[in-house]
């Protein structure tokens, strides 16, 4: 069976329910997008999500918050690599796409072909003409 979506219903007072919907349309959102978003936060953290006020953010525990992590240098030049080859790679390829419809467009534009040989045909009687390429 495949993965089945479940309901969970929330009790609040009507402030808080009031609150909750300026929230969702602050942020553009349906309140249920609030509430998943939510429960897949403290899904993802194992139930250790505390709500902060964007414009006053606290320390915990002498640490700023949000927490920062330092990212070794060697790692953004190799990210800034890839992006670069990635960026590269697209390129070419939109060359060879414009490439094929430059061939195509060719092909097309000379219907009229002064003689298609079949190479079915180059198999037959021996005492017929050879057939010259070029």
């Amino acid at each position: 069976m495949g993965n089945k979506n479940k309901t969970i219903s929330f009790r609040v007072n009507e402030d808080t329910f009031d609150a909750l919907r300026d929230i969702a349309e602050e942020r553009d959102l349906s309140l249920s997008a609030v509430f998943r978003d939510y429960v897949d936060s403290l899904v993802a953290h194992d139930g250790q999500v505390r709500v902060v006020p964007e414009n006053q953010p606290e320390s915990v525990d002498g640490e700023e918050f949000p927490p920062k992590v330092e990212v070794p240098k060697s790692f953004v030049r190799e990210h800034e690599r890839l992006e670069l080859e990635a960026e590269h790679l697209r390129d070419q390829l939109e060359e060879h796409k414009k490439y094929i419809d430059h061939l195509r467009e060719q092909v097309e534009s000379e219907g009229d072909v002064e003689e298609v040989i079949h190479l079915e045909e180059l198999d037959g009687d021996d005492d017929e003409e050879p057939y010259q390429l070029g």
